[in-house]
This record gives C-alpha cells, sequence and structure tokens, in this order.
C-alpha cells in the first residue's frame, strides 16, 4: 500500500486571508528592516527605530495568523515564532559586525 500524505484542508473563503496576510508579512517585514537599517545608518534619527519594531510585531503577528488559517501544527508554528525572534535580531547583529569590522582597519 502507498504512503499516504493526509493534509488538513483549507476552506476556500481561507485562500484570499491566506494570500493576503502572506503578502503582509513581506511588506512589513522590508518596512522592518528598512526602518532599522535607515536608522542605523544614521539617515533616520533613532526614534523611527521603535515604528520599525512596530513593524516587526505586526509582521510576526501576520505570520502567526498564517499559520493558524493554514492548519499548521505546533511544532512548525513553534520554528516560525522562534525564527521571528531571531529576524529581530539579525540587522543588530549585522551592523554590529560591520561596525566592528570598521574599527578593525581604522586602528
Amino acid at each position: 500500500m502507498e504512503n499516504l500524505i493526509i493534509r488538513p484542508e483549507i476552506a476556500i473563503e481561507d485562500f484570499l486571508p491566506i494570500f493576503v496576510e502572506s503578502s503582509l508579512v513581506l511588506i512589513f517585514g522590508v518596512f522592518y528592516a528598512g526602518f532599522i537599517t535607515l536608522s542605523k545608518m544614521g539617515l533616520f534619527s533613532k526614534k523611527w527605530m521603535s515604528v520599525g519594531y512596530v513593524f516587526w510585531v505586526l509582521q510576526t503577528y501576520c505570520l502567526y495568523d498564517v499559520t493558524i488559517l493554514i492548519h499548521s501544527d505546533y511544532f512548525t508554528t513553534k520554528v516560525l515564532m522562534v525564527l521571528m525572534v531571531v529576524y529581530l535580531f539579525v540587522p543588530h547583529l549585522y551592523f554590529y559586525i560591520v561596525d566592528e569590522s570598521e574599527k578593525r582597519y581604522v586602528d
């Protein structure tokens, strides 16, 4: 007998919300990275970093809601939320590494 993978069915009325919220995950992620990057570069004041964090919260919420809509299992949802926490720190880590490498070659 063949191996059969049973997936939960997604309701037809959930396709548009899944598409919209998946798109919002990408859009909010770009705005988060943009605000953090421009603030760290000095093009925006540091006050704008809090706006970037609001976009990160919105992105995380939309991703969580997408996992609910597609009936994702607990493990996958947990992994995605851990990755979102990692994504919170990646821009800071990048600029820390750039600053440290600049200090190395300036001295």
